[in-house]
């Protein structure tokens, strides 16, 4: 696959348009689009009214027209521009009123004065429009047409899952969100880059792991995958994240684990200081997406959040100004890079152990200067001080992060160092035990 950026950018843009919410025909379409990325996938669909926990799935959703007349006919406002002009889950609605009544179901964002607001209500039974708050003030005394035809109905909450089996047991997973309308940021990169990542992945000659991809509705579709494959998860899940905001081309972020001392929280945080990029670690207090489930009490998870500027700390998060122009190709790019990364330290972390004593004789073996010379010793250093801290006890990331050398050029050195008889890798829970070393 070439140019993963710009393929990313390209699954983004087919996302753009569609209407989404937690559930309904949008969600469907969206999944439909994904699946022409990763073949793989499988869409499930559970009825309305069954119970998640404490939660239980709603009534699905799915709306044809929005719009608000003048009286004159015409419109001041209108879905199917933007669909953020409707409330998420409204219910339907055909009234004449006057624009001091339509007011009061008006949505703005006054410290955005030119924004059209993301506004949704899931669990009460309400409707709203959504427009600029400049738009609002222009509005000329008189009666306002208002309607909404939309639909709620016993129906179903739709979820896509991609399982691709590797050597282990032992499973990579990855989280992402498919229930916001048209925002790039804030819903398209996810699912972009989970799909281009699990092709990716699919492409891959062999796999050490194996990796779980969900494409779930926010809040409630964890929950109840959660309740349907938590003793599965917490059995065989080494290390998850959650993408989201991973399209921008600012600076990258993460939110750690509850108690940021996970595998997950460890091989993140290790590819973000050696990508070349600045970072913002945020602690789990500042969670806000599925990671607060999966990190639940009695959960507990090992999943930590990726993202380029973090959901809520842009302003044009949860606005119309989240749009195709606020990501980019080369913010994807760079999102890539540091999953592919964040992957490849994965297959390769072991607990590693020199198997002589005191410093080998590596110029015997092709891998040190044979002729002492002042300023050649730097290319060596990477290779003495993988061997100074290979004693069994600190893995690969470990490693990595005492001697400031990326794990990428690890795997290589560790290698070099393996095929001259240097090195034994140990394995272990949580270092990808094969089928056949658990059974």
């Amino acid at each position: 696959m070439e140019n993963p950026g710009k393929q990313i950018y390209e699954i983004a843009a087919g996302l753009f348009p569609i209407c989404r919410s937690i559930t309904g025909d949008g969600v469907r379409q969206t999944l439909q689009l994904l699946k022409k990325v990763i073949p793989q996938m499988e869409i499930m669909e559970v009825p309305s009214g069954t119970k998640a926990f404490d939660w239980e799935i709603p009534k699905e959703w799915n709306i044809s027209e929005g719009y608000i007349e003048d009286s004159t006919g015409t419109r001041v406002l209108d879905f199917k521009e933007n669909n953020l002009h409707v409330m998420g889950y409204s219910v339907p609605v055909d009234a004449s009123v006057p624009l001091e009544e339509l007011k009061n179901h008006i949505y703005t964002e006054p410290s955005q004065p030119s924004v059209v607001p993301y506004v949704t209500s899931y669990y009460k039974e309400r409707f709203g429009f959504c427009m600029s708050e400049e738009q609002k003030n222009r509005l000329p005394e008189g009666i306002y047409h208002m309607c909404i035809k939309s639909e709620l109905k016993q129906g179903h909450m739709t979820y896509g899952e991609v399982v691709l089996p590797g050597e282990s047991r032992e499973e990579i997973f990855f989280s992402t969100y498919i229930c916001h309308p048209s925002m790039a940021n804030n819903e398209c990169s996810g699912p972009a880059l989970a799909a281009y990542l699990a092709a990716w992945l699919a492409g891959q000659k062999s796999r050490r792991y194996t990796y779980r991809f969900v494409f779930i509705p926010e809040t409630i579709g964890s929950i109840y995958y959660l309740s349907r494959h938590k003793d599965g998860l917490k059995e065989h899940m080494a290390a998850g994240f959650n993408l989201s905001c991973v399209g921008d081309n600012y600076n990258y972020s993460m939110v750690g684990s509850r108690y940021g001392d996970t595998l997950a929280d460890r091989v993140l945080k290790n590819a973000l200081q050696n990508h070349g990029e600045g970072f913002t670690a945020y602690s789990f207090l500042a969670r806000g997406s599925d990671e607060r489930q999966y990190n639940a009490p009695g959960i507990d998870l090992p999943v930590v959040v990726f993202c380029r500027t973090k959901y809520g700390e842009y302003p044009q998060y949860h606005t119309s100004a989240d749009n195709m122009d606020y990501i980019s190709p080369e913010g994807f790019q760079g999102s890539f890079e540091v999953m592919s990364e964040v992957i490849n330290a994965l297959e390769h972390n072991r607990r590693y152990r020199v198997k002589v004593l005191c410093e080998p004789q590596l110029g015997k073996r092709g891998l040190y200067p044979t002729v002492s010379r002042k300023g050649q010793y730097d290319e060596v250093y990477g290779i003495t001080n993988f061997i100074a801290y290979a004693d069994g006890t600190n893995d690969l990331i470990e490693i990595s992060d005492r001697i400031g050398c990326p794990v990428g050029m690890l795997v290589g050195i560790a290698g070099r160092l393996e095929e001259n008889g240097l090195l034994e890798a140990e394995e272990g829970e949580g270092y990808g035990k094969t089928i056949q070393e658990t059974e």
